[in-house]
């Protein structure tokens, strides 16, 4: 099953609820695996997948984003969650949508982490808070989830040839290559909550705009191009006075070549 395939037209949207069993199933693979990733990781590289000019299977992308032992059947649940989220993405990447404000706008679901943290306050604090510095930026894990997809398909990230289309593909590249770095800015609001410690730059907030616009880029590009076609490559013909490759034992030119 696909999610391209087997998804409803509208979309039954994820609750907070829903994701956060995505992130139980997710805590649990991990006990035998710490190789697996956060959802946060797991959005960004569906972004990515939704937007890839090849359509990649389920059975391709499984193994790549949860490991070899990932049994679909054992993680139904997990998967029609999937399957949803996906039509999500899809519809809102479709959608004519001119602003962030725009309900149809495409939201990923990404965490301010540090936020979190400033906002616990001291009695809430121990010995196990994490280090601030220790932390991911703002949308930085879901940055890397979508370029680790591009990077296990980089057949299906070739520039086009033509040379306007390259160079969009590149610069909506750099825009989430921008957010897989650090936020080193000086911090002027939370994204965790409205009245919390400042935790974002605000340029940060505006490349992570840009990355979401970058997104729009990626899928209406690969879509007007379609599909890769693949160069048939002739195979050499054999010498007039070659041995025939049907192996008869004639000269080419005394049997097919005639």
């Amino acid at each position: 099953m696909t999610p391209n395939q087997d998804t409803p037209a509208t979309p039954s949207a994820l609750t907070p609820e829903d994701f956060d069993a995505q992130d139980a199933v997710l805590d649990a693979l991990r006990e035998h695996d710490e190789e697996i990733p956060q959802w946060e990781f797991c959005e960004g590289f569906m972004a990515a997948l939704v937007c890839t000019r090849r359509e990649i299977q389920a059975d391709e992308y499984w193994p790549v984003l949860l490991g070899d032992t990932f049994k679909p059947m054992q993680h139904m649940e997990f998967v029609l969650r999937w399957h949803r989220r996906w039509a999500e993405v899809v519809a809102a990447l479709d959608a004519p949508v001119e602003t962030m404000d725009d309900e149809r706008t495409y939201h990923p679901e990404v965490l301010d982490t540090r936020g979190a943290i400033l906002a616990l306050s001291e009695d809430q604090r121990d010995a196990d808070t994490p280090d601030l510095a220790t932390l991911p930026s703002f949308a930085q894990v879901w940055a890397l989830g979508f370029m680790f997809a591009v990077e296990n398909w980089p057949d299906d990230w070739q520039p086009p040839r033509d040379a306007d289309a390259a160079k969009m593909l590149d610069e909506s590249l750099g825009a989430i290559v921008a957010l897989t770095e650090d936020d080193t800015g000086t911090p002027a609001m939370s994204m965790y909550a409205e009245d919390g410690p400042p935790s974002v730059s605000q340029a940060r907030v505006d490349d992570f705009g840009s990355a979401i616009w970058a997104v729009y880029d990626l899928r209406q590009l690969w879509k007007s191009l379609g599909p890769r076609v693949e160069q048939v490559r002739k195979a050499a013909e054999p010498g007039r006075n070659d041995p025939c490759p049907c192996g008869s034992g004639k000269k080419y030119k005394k049997c097919h070549g005639a």
